[in-house]
Parts: C-alpha cells; structure tokens; sequence
C-alpha cells in the first residue's frame, strides 16, 4: 500500500479538528501557518518546509509546474502565486504568496517520495473529495501538464513536417502510433475499447500518466530526428516517425515489460480538468 493510500485510511478515522490539519505531529498544522491580510495565504518558504523541502530551489520546482498547472487551467496565476520579495534572517528573499489551491496544487506536484508531501497529497486529495471532486492524487495533475506538452509539441512537430514536404499530415502522424502501438490508430482506439461518443475525440485525452510520457518523449524524438537527420518527403517521414515510435516501443518493453496497447484507459481529461477548476473555487470559498 502507497503512503498515500495508507494515510487516506488514517483520515478516515474520526480525529479532532487540530489533528486533521496536521501532514507531521513534528511540524505545524497547516492553517497555523496561514496569514491574512485581505486574503488568505501562506507563505512558499514556510509551506516547502511543511512538507519536507530543504532548499528554495529545490522547492521551487513543484511551485513552477504548479504555475504550469494554473496556466493550463486557464486559472488566474495571480489570485494563486503572488512572487514577493521577503525579509527573513535580516536578509531579502524571494517568496511566493500561496493561496489554499496554490499549496494544494504545489503538494500534488511535489515529490511524493518525501513522506512530507505524500502525506500533504493524500490531505489535499481527501479535502477535494468532500467537494464530491475526484481527482486521482497527484496523477491527474500531473497528466493535465503532460497532455498540454503533448499538444505543444505536436504543434511544434507539424511546423517541421510541413517544412520537410509532409502534405499529409495525418498519415504522417498515424506512422508513429503504428510505431509505437503496432497498430492504426482506429485499430488501437477499438483495442482500448474509446467507443461510442468518445470515439472521435484523441486518444491522449483517456491516457495514464506513464503512456502519456511515452508518446511525448515519441512527438519529441521525432521532431529531433527530422531536424538532425534534414528529413524530406511523405514518405521518409513516415519511415521517420514510425521508425522512433518503434523505437519508444522497446524501449517501454524493456524498462517496464509494458506493452503500450496493453495500458488501460484513464479517466477523461475534461472531467479532470472540470473538477480541478471546480475544486479551485471550493479552496477559495473555505477561507471566507
């Protein structure tokens, strides 16, 4: 059983107001370290060490991909992360100003190696849960950043095609499925069961984090192989694209013994990302 899992039963159990607020017995409780001054918020530098960070820098990693969840959302960063420069230890530092989703959302995209965050996610997972908001811990945040890498990067990979003489771009793009998948993209979609009214909508949208990955590292590659190798033509494209998806194939066998094709479905990215703009108005609405 994961720490989160474990810890979800733990906030099952009847406990008393402090000790909900609590992600360590050793540490503050969560809204005793929240300030206000017309609005709610905590501190980054107070908040990181909560859940288990030692350094700034290192902290700052899960507030950016938060930022990047924000602006993925279409959630205003501002009413969020507040960068302001703070005097601590008689010396100015740079801070963030977090409100309740900001720490939320920068919990979920912390190190869920630190029993501190682990904790921190499972707190914040069971809280969005009693807004009859579900959202899978931290794994659906993080799909939301990688299928808007995905959608960036595609975009980026038809500029390129379109230079390299590609003038069908959706046989081009079905090549590295075929890679990847060892099947059409209408084969793979009937093999993942994505049927009925779903069944013209993209596949990334119904896929787990780890496949996700798989198929940006794919769109990625096959940018850098047109521009490295100055592909031209359809056809040497396609030869291109499905060639590296093959390639990602293995490579997912070997480390993993995962077949692509054989990952199951996840749940819709619009209900995620509906639940998640959702959740942000409910955190706001617990500090009025």
């Amino acid at each position: 059983m994961s720490k989160i899992e474990s810890y979800q039963l733990d906030l099952a159990i009847p406990m008393n107001e402090e000790d909900v607020f609590h992600f360590d017995d050793s540490r503050p409780h969560f809204d005793g370290l929240c300030r206000k001054n017309g609005i709610t918020y905590w501190f980054a530098r107070d908040f990181m060490k909560m859940i288990g960070y030692q350094t700034f820098q290192s902290f700052q990693k899960a507030v950016q991909k938060a930022i990047a969840s924000c602006t993925t959302l279409g959630i205003d960063i501002m009413e969020n992360f507040q960068q302001v420069d703070r005097e601590i230890d008689g010396k100015i530092e740079k801070d963030y100003k977090l409100s309740r989703f900001a720490c939320y959302l920068t919990a979920m995209n912390g190190d869920s190696k630190k029993p501190e965050v682990a904790r921190a996610q499972a707190y914040f997972a069971a809280v969005a849960e009693t807004f009859k908001r579900y959202i899978d811990q931290a794994e659906d945040v993080e799909r939301v950043l990688i299928r808007d890498e995905i959608s960036l990067h595609e975009k980026s990979l038809s500029g390129v095609a379109k230079q390299a003489g590609v003038t069908e771009y959706h046989f081009f793009q079905n090549a590295g499925y075929r890679g990847l998948y060892n099947m059409n993209m209408s084969d793979l979609k009937n093999r993942k069961g994505l049927i009925g009214k779903d069944s013209s909508r993209s596949l990334l949208d119904f896929m787990g984090k780890q496949e996700l990955a798989a198929n940006l590292f794919r769109v990625t590659q096959t940018e850098a192989k047109m521009e490295n190798e100055g592909i031209r033509g359809q056809k040497a494209a396609e030869r291109a694209a499905e060639a590296v998806g093959r390639k990602v194939r293995e490579t997912m066998i070997e480390i993993s013994g995962d077949t692509p094709e054989s990952l199951p479905l996840a749940r819709d990215l619009k209900q995620v990302k509906g639940d998640l703009k959702a959740s942000s108005k409910e955190f706001k609405r617990l500090d009025k």
